[in-house]
């Protein structure tokens, strides 16, 4: 898939993986949209990816509100004229075990990181058909492919995300539509989303506190590598891209050991 010359949506654009695949795209020359509800680190993005040459408007977004959503692409398209990628990008993460997480709190993670993706693509999906070659990349996780304990929130938004990409691409490829649909699993990337992730309510725990920096550890790779990854696999026009040697070796152990993998990683992942 050709890039330059291109616009791409990416939302959750104001740091980590998200920053990164907009660099990765403007380094190709493709023109963007950038999302997120932290202003003064798109702004950051913006700058840095303007620095290439191409064409970029900023939009504070909150994915998990749906009338913002809705109106999302015609102020795209306004400014665009045009939209072939979408990146879904936007993601949170939160603390504690299942009985430990708030309802509230556990269909808040739901809102964002699975109903926004559904959301998002639902409205954009007329924008993408008018192009002569789109695609929509949706980030799941390493959390997509095994599910540890302490993860049941983020497991879940992350496993609906995989099905519903593989489910969606399949349902596009029957009606012989020009839009490919990417699935991606991240490993360990050196991102905020551990260190931000919202705390079980009511629930002073200082393990779960030890836990964050435990987990910390595991996440090495830098984003911009992250983001190069991604796109490449976009550009080849992958239905499923790993990121990391974690990734790849979990999604090989997953399927070796579908029920019993967690007897070996146990005693390695926090």
């Amino acid at each position: 898939m050709k890039l330059c010359g291109r616009t791409a949506v990416v939302t959750g654009a104001a740091s980590g993986i998200g920053r990164g695949i907009a660099l990765a795209l403007a380094r190709r020359g493709c023109d963007l949209a950038l999302a997120d509800l932290n202003e003064a680190g798109l702004a950051e993005t913006a700058a840095l990816a303007e620095a290439h040459g191409v064409t970029v408007s900023r939009h504070r977004l909150n994915v998990a509100d749906r009338a913002a959503v809705a109106a999302f692409p015609a102020i795209v398209l306004a400014a665009h004229g045009r939209v072939d990628l979408l990146f879904n990008n936007a993601g949170v993460a939160i603390g504690g075990t299942f009985e430990q997480v708030a309802e509230e709190d556990f269909d808040w993670l739901m809102e964002i990181n699975f109903r926004a993706v559904v959301r998002m693509t639902r409205a954009f999906l007329p924008l993408l058909r008018a192009s002569d070659g789109a695609r929509i990349v949706n980030i799941s996780s390493l959390f997509g492919l095994i599910a540890p304990p302490g993860q049941t929130a983020y497991c879940a938004s992350k496993f609906a995300v995989r099905g519903f990409s593989e489910s969606l691409r399949r349902e596009l490829e029957a009606e012989g539509a020009r839009i490919g649909v990417t699935v991606v699993h991240p490993g360990g990337v050196k991102t905020s989303i551990a260190r931000n992730a919202r705390p079980p309510r009511g629930i002073n725990d200082p393990e779960l506190e030890a836990r964050k920096g435990d987990f910390e550890k595991f996440l090495r790779m830098p984003p911009e590598k992250a983001g190069e990854i991604i796109v490449t696999g976009v550009e080849r026009e992958r239905p499923r891209v790993l990121v990391g040697n974690d990734a790849r070796v979990m999604a090989i152990l997953e399927r070796l050991a579908p029920v019993s993998y967690w007897k070996l990683l146990g005693r390695a992942m926090p």
